[in-house]
């Protein structure tokens, strides 16, 4: 008889052990992980950009140095290597500096936006700064309209450097005289 007995209570562990895995699943979900940089500075040197409005088309080498989500310079060097033309940008707000006629302008993005069809703005002028617009790593190709001139940036990239050492201090502005952002549009 004691063998009956457990053969019985087998049989119940059993039945109430099926009973249990069959009822409804459910599923863990993790809550995603945030997007981490893939890397924190870029540096892309000896780019060539070519500007294009309806009367004229120049093409200049810059350096873009960037620091992911925090800031970037753009060096304008056309001749010699020698800087000419500066734009410094955060997220929120662009100094363009011409070294040359010794003037600059600080605008938001939505004080350039009221002038420039379609908008830019930050992640987009990252993303240019970087090579890592849609176009590819190659060649950027931007287009903007100011009133009823259009403008189209190109910029055939060379090979970019991350997470190398870049020198994005900010230019001392007081030798020179602040302008309206017009002036550089």
């Amino acid at each position: 008889m004691p063998l009956n007995k457990y053969i019985i209570y087998a049989y119940c562990a059993y039945f109430i052990l099926a009973l249990t895995s069959c009822g409804a699943k459910k599923k863990v979900i993790k809550p995603a992980e945030p997007e981490v940089p893939v890397w924190h500075t870029c540096l892309i040197q000896g780019a060539r950009a070519t500007v294009t409005t309806n009367e004229d088309k120049f093409s200049t080498t810059v350096t873009m140095q960037t620091v992911h989500d925090s800031m970037l310079v753009i060096s304008v060097m056309p001749l010699f290597g020698m800087e000419m033309m500066r734009i410094e940008a955060t997220p929120t707000e662009m100094t363009a500096i011409d070294k040359m006629h010794g003037q600059y302008a600080v605008a938001t993005f939505a004080d350039l936006n009221r002038q420039l069809t379609p908008e830019l703005n930050w992640d987009i002028l990252q993303q240019l700064c970087s090579a890592e617009l849609p176009t590819g790593k190659e060649k950027a190709r931007l287009q903007y309209a100011i009133g009823n001139e259009t403008i189209e940036l190109v910029i055939d990239y060379t090979p970019r450097q991350t997470d190398v050492p870049v020198r994005v201090n900010h230019l001392r502005l007081d030798k020179y005289t602040q302008v309206d952002v017009s002036k550089f549009l």
